[in-house]
């Protein structure tokens, strides 16, 4: 068995926590595409809330300088007059980590997901912002620069009327 198969095999039964910090250590994460595999593992089967449920997907973009309104419209392809709104990150997922007491088994797991997801985020990506492009039916980025300055983080979409 090769040491990455060892590796993955060994890595089934430790906690997440434990797994981020042995990748950290390892410097697996230093590639763009890495990360955007870990950011798609995360979001996977999540999807944001808003008058339509959209799937949340990864996004990884080019190389920049930083993270801005004029940046996501250029890594996006949106028009360079496209109605564009900064939102704060945390403001972003507080909704989406917070258990109610109403919640179910089930949402208490979407929560967790969630939990999971940011965390990624937080431990790779620097100059995390939310941005909304458009009106009524937006596209949502949740994006920043990764080590390398790659523009990445996730995308989806909302409907608020």
């Amino acid at each position: 068995m090769t040491k990455k198969k060892k590796q993955r095999k060994s890595e089934k039964n430790m906690p997440e926590e434990i797994i981020r910090k042995v990748s950290d250590a390892s410097g697996a994460d230093s590639s763009s595409a890495e990360l955007a595999d870990r950011i798609k593992s995360a979001a996977e089967g999540l999807f944001y809330p808003s008058e339509t449920d959209a799937e949340i997907l990864s996004f990884i973009g080019t190389k920049a300088e930083m993270t801005s309104k004029a940046e996501i419209l250029k890594q996006t392809g949106a028009a360079s007059d496209s109605a564009v709104e900064e939102k704060d990150f945390a403001g972003f997922f507080a909704r989406l980590t917070e258990i109610q007491d109403w919640y179910e088994a089930e949402e208490k797991e979407t929560v967790q997901k969630f939990v999971r997801l940011r965390a990624v985020l937080e431990d790779n990506i620097r100059e995390l912002k939310v941005f909304r492009i458009g009106k009524i039916r937006l596209d949502v980025y949740v994006v920043g620069l990764d080590a390398e300055n790659t523009f990445l983080g996730i995308k989806t979409k909302a409907v608020e009327t």
